[in-house]
């Protein structure tokens, strides 16, 4: 196992942390893991020495902090340095936050969490964290041994990690989402070499893009199927996140044992810098197959916004055309129907076709035109019509 710089700590983290929000799980129920392959496949990777679990208080339904407490049994709670996360949706006043710790804590079965994040830390979010002074909640946390370090995870604009890193000076951590897709995406690169350069760790998630860069079609892989080293298309993702020196870790969602084998051997070959100009270019040229991938040219610009009747038409493009670059289009129903933060009143079928937003688009993408197509593809099927009972 390979070894990284963590902020200003004086400790090294693993190159790979254990995710523990994709557990293996029994009869396709989420909420139901099945703890015995869990936990072999968490002492697994402790035993070949990754030294970071990252879980949540709402992963598996609320069951994933218990079950990573029982991977840390018999001696597992030495090795490893744990992280979890407050569930800012949660924050009603800041009581709150300790009765949430203490559960926490109790599933865990231990008495420090290491690294204990606000989870999905946002502006609109941050703005309340600081109404109700829970970050004082959280330093007396920190005073009194219950957790080790403060840290949040993060899914919003650039400006907005700016300002959450720039608003508290005693962050040790942000945790956020990151890939050779998400350069510009979020905090994308300038947000992670800004929480770098104010000493801050950077823990990457979705380093594989919840494994839609995984399986990748047969125009992306064409790409380099004739490259030397031949490289599969996890390994080539999580390389290019190592390569970086601001990456502290990467966090992997392991669901099954071949994963965990897969990843541990893929992180002992990574390294800061190691990759060569040809294959940081070669990656360019697989992003770049993908985006050609991508249909409906929009780029997220929201001239188009507010629409008079509620769609959020960026967001319904951007979940089309994820779920056909990456060919996943049982992952693109989930998200329309129910993800993403995308309501029945913003998906595309409530498009009334007024015309007001082509004629601000600088796409000329012609909206009306492509929301029909959206919900074709992504809503729900149409009901079946009832057969005809034939007459007496």
């Amino acid at each position: 196992m390979k070894y990284r710089k963590f902020g200003k700590l004086d400790w090294q983290p693993s190159a790979l942390g254990f995710g523990a929000m994709r557990l293996p799980v029994i009869d396709r129920n989420a909420n139901n893991i099945d703890e015995p392959l869990a936990i072999n496949m968490m002492r697994y990777a402790f035993d070949h020495g990754v030294n970071y679990v990252d879980s949540a208080y709402g992963y598996h339904g609320g069951n994933s902090e218990k079950v990573v407490g029982k991977a840390l049994k018999n001696g597992y709670r030495a090795k490893v340095k744990v992280a979890t996360k407050f569930p800012l949706w949660m924050m009603k006043t800041a009581d709150d936050y300790d009765k949430a710790l203490e559960e926490q804590l109790k599933k865990l079965g231990i008495d420090k969490i290491d690294f204990y994040l606000f989870h999905g830390l946002a502006k609109s979010r941050w703005d309340k964290l600081l109404e109700l002074k829970i970050l004082n909640r959280a330093e007396r946390a920190l005073a009194d041994g219950r957790i080790g370090h403060i840290g949040f995870s993060f899914h919003d604009s650039y400006d907005a990690l700016k300002e959450i890193i720039d608003g508290y000076d005693n962050w040790t951590m942000c945790q956020v989402q990151y890939n050779y897709m998400d350069t510009e995406i979020q905090a994308g690169t300038k947000g992670v070499q800004y929480a770098a350069s104010k000493g801050l760790a950077v823990v990457v998630m979705e380093p594989v893009r919840g494994g839609r860069l995984a399986n990748p079609p047969e125009a992306v892989t064409k790409v380099w199927q004739d490259f030397k080293p031949p490289r599969n298309a996890v390994e080539w993702a999580l390389l290019w996140v190592w390569n970086q020196p601001e990456i502290s870790l990467a966090l992997s969602g392991m669901s099954t044992m071949e994963q965990v084998i897969q990843n541990v051997d893929i992180a002992g070959r990574s390294g800061v810098g190691i990759l060569t100009k040809d294959e940081l270019a070669l990656i360019d040229r697989i992003r770049d197959a993908y985006k050609g991938l991508c249909p409906i040219p929009c780029t997220g610009c929201r001239y188009c916004m507010p629409c008079p009747n509620g769609v959020d038409i960026p967001q319904n493009f951007q979940i089309y055309n994820e779920a056909i670059m990456y060919n996943n289009p049982q992952m693109g129903r989930a998200q329309y129907r129910g993800g993403r933060g995308l309501t029945a009143d913003q998906q595309a079928d409530k498009c009334l076709e007024c015309d007001s937003c082509v004629e601000l688009c600088p796409q000329n993408i012609n909206v009306p035109e492509w929301m029909k197509k959206v919900h074709e593809f992504l809503g729900p099927p149409p009901p079946k019509p009832e057969a005809t009972k034939p007459a007496a």
